[in-house]
């Protein structure tokens, strides 16, 4: 029996499955995924491959349809299957591998920073999957957004600023 830590570690990765699927993100989390379901066998991995193609086809299919409840249903479906088999997974391990695949699992599910999952949109949008330095010397100026930029001394206060 999982710990309640667990199953909602279990619950995070069924909901990340389904946000992610049919994103940009989508490819590089279904890969990390499925190395985390394989551990090292490339069978399992494989399937694995197969049943997230299969939850974003449906989901795909579903999200097409006009049917917002029905669209949820699916959803929640998905959500629910997926965090069966993170659930199912880790009882399956000893105690100490289950202690690494949680880790595993909290990383991959940590955030938007999937692998493979950076993305940006709109005009002047970046995104970043690592670190960023931005340094300026010598009297130049560097920002990551820069709208209007002046180089030089300021001008000198006026009499009512003192």
């Amino acid at each position: 029996m999982l710990t309640e830590a667990l199953v909602a570690l279990a619950a995070a990765g069924g909901t990340a499955v389904v946000q992610a699927a049919g994103t940009s993100a989508w490819q590089g989390f279904q890969q990390a995924v499925a190395r985390w379901f394989g551990a090292g066998d490339e069978e399992r991995e494989h399937a694995a491959l197969e049943r997230l193609d299969s939850s974003a086809n449906v989901l795909a299919a579903t999200g097409r349809s006009a049917d917002d409840a029905e669209a949820e249903r699916v959803r929640i479906a998905q959500q629910a299957m997926w965090q069966a088999r993170f659930e199912m997974a880790l009882e399956s391990l000893s105690a100490p591998d289950r202690e690494e695949a949680a880790e595993a699992l909290r990383i991959l599910t940590a955030g938007p920073a999937m692998p493979g999952g950076v993305s940006a949109s709109g005009g002047g949008a970046a995104a970043v999957g690592g670190n960023v330095t931005i340094r300026a010397d010598n009297g130049s100026t560097a920002a990551w957004h820069m709208g209007t930029v002046t180089q030089g001394s300021p001008p000198p206060p006026g009499p009512q600023q003192g």
